[in-house]
Parts: C-alpha cells; structure tokens; sequence
C-alpha cells in the first residue's frame, strides 16, 4: 500500500467498512471492488492513476476482508452475493455518492454487477471482469462438463466441515494455492501474494468465505433482509449501463470462452475484451488494461 494512503472507516447499517480513497473528494466517483482472495492491494497500480486523473477513489476491504468489521456479534456473517451488493450500496449511502463508476471482479465484480441491474441509476458505468456475475442460485444444483467441476474443487471443499477446518488451519496456504492455480501463467503471484494474505487474519474471513459458497448451491440459509434482492435475482436481471467486460484468456476458474455467451445480458453499450496471458486476478494481472477500460468508459 501507499505509504500516503490511509485506511479510513465509515459505517453502514451492517458494518464498520475500511476502505483506502485516493484522489480529490470532489473528483468523479470511481469505487474498485476486489474479489476473493485478493484485497484491495489489487488496483495498487490503478487507483493513484485515476486519482492523477482527478477521480475520487474508493477502494474498500470486504467484509471479512482487512479492517473491516460487523457491528454486531448476532449479525449472520453472509457471503451471499446479495450481501456484497447491499455493502456496496451502503457504503454509497455513507459516503453520499449518488453515482459512481464501478469495477470489480470476482466477488466485487459480483457486488458491482448487481447494482448495474437493480439500481442503474447508481452507476455510471462498470468494468466487470468476466461478464455477468450474477449467480442463478435456483439452478445451482444442475451439473456442469466435468472440466468445469473440477476447477470448482475448492467449493465442495468448503461444503464439508473439514474444507471449514482446513481454511481456519491453513487459510494463507489455501488461499496461495488459489492464487497460483487460477493464475497459472503470472510471474508475479509470490511477489504480490504476501501483500494481500494479511486481509485474510480478519476473524470473520472463514465465516463468510464458507457462508458464500453454501448460499450459492442452497446448502446455506441467507439473511432474511436480502431475500427482497435474492428474489430479484432469480430473475437474471439484464444490466443495461454501459459496460466493459474484462476476460482472462489464462482464467484457472474459467478460461475465456471464444463465443461471448454473456452478451444478450448487457443491453447497453457492451464490450468484451479477452486478455491474453492473464488469470483471474484480472485487476492485479493487467492494471494497465483494467485502467483503460475504465477511462475508456469515463470518457465516453
């Protein structure tokens, strides 16, 4: 982290939220949301290039993530997608911004592409990495290809009580053994790796982390408050902002596919571009064309 970048708190209706802004607070709002298990270290090369640019930027832990803490102790510790979103939402609400241009991928691409299709008004645009990350809970249960199973090994794991076990004794293990598998082809994944693992100590890590892969095969209860935005989602609500979708060619979870099957999900101004040579951790990975893709859309 910048050494000039202080982590500063709000709080939300559910949490005491961390978060790192760079940039003027009058500057145009972009917030970059990280996935799992990554951190806000993600966008360390984008963030102060936006805030150059004059931009706000908001990077947030999620929760479970870093400095960020639930406000109370009976509060379910959900890593539902519905969840993620609703954070990002509140988080909008105590910061006061209206509008913001989002990115994220993995779990924050999830928070951000959720947002895009139920509160479009919220968003000036998205870079989501890997297309439309909203989960179809309703059909989780149908198999995929064999391949496809196989890269998901890490969900039925944390299904089990010994995959709980397993990442309460050896989360910075598992979780670097996540890093190098789904980034098979980055130099850079023992270099950056040691600068994020420090926001998986948070006590409710686990917690969430295992409450996010029950949820979305229905092996897990979610939080009744959400049911309103979950019942939405079984819907697949299009997103119609306008849109950037990042892919990595090298994707150890899902490699990008030649045919856009997203597509008819984006009715706005949509574009797919496939980046060679990269993993999931698609902002870490390429910051250079995760920047431009969200100037591009700025500046449109």
């Amino acid at each position: 982290m910048n050494k000039d970048v202080q982590i500063q708190f709000t709080k939300t209706p559910s949490l005491t939220l961390a978060y790192e802004q760079h940039g003027p607070s009058t500057g145009d709002p972009v917030i970059l949301l990280h996935g799992f298990p990554y951190s806000p270290r993600a966008y360390d090369e984008i963030a102060p290039a936006l805030a150059a640019k004059g931009c706000r930027v908001i990077v947030p832990y999620l929760r479970g993530y870093g400095p960020t803490r639930f406000n109370a102790p009976d509060t379910l510790r959900s890593g539902q997608q519905a969840a993620l979103a609703q954070d990002l939402l509140d988080l909008m609400d105590a910061l006061a911004i209206k509008q913001a241009a989002l990115c994220g991928y993995d779990w924050g691409g999830r928070a951000a592409c959720i947002v895009a299709a139920l509160k479009p008004e919220r968003v000036r645009c998205l870079v989501t990495g890997d297309g439309y990350n909203l989960q179809n809970i309703p059909h989780s249960t149908q198999p995929l290809d064999p391949e496809t199973e196989h890269r998901l090994w890490y969900q039925y794991y944390f299904h089990t009580p010994r995959g709980v076990e397993g990442l309460t004794q050896n989360r910075r293990a598992l979780c670097e053994l996540l890093w190098k598998l789904w980034s098979p082809t980055w130099a850079k994944n023992a270099e950056r790796y040691p600068l994020s693992a420090p926001a998986f100590d948070n006590p409710d890590f686990v917690d969430v982390v295992i409450h996010s892969y029950r949820h979305r095969f229905m092996y897990a209860p979610g939080d009744p408050a959400l049911e309103w935005m979950e019942e939405a989602l079984t819907q697949q609500p299009v997103i119609s902002v306008p849109t950037i979708s990042l892919c990595g060619a090298d994707d150890g979870v899902g490699p990008a596919s030649e045919i856009d099957e997203d597509a008819e999900r984006f009715t706005g101004p949509y574009e797919r571009r496939v980046l060679a040579g990269v993993g999931h951790n698609i902002a870490e990975e390429a910051p250079e064309a995760t920047l431009k893709a969200i100037q591009d859309l700025l500046e449109s």
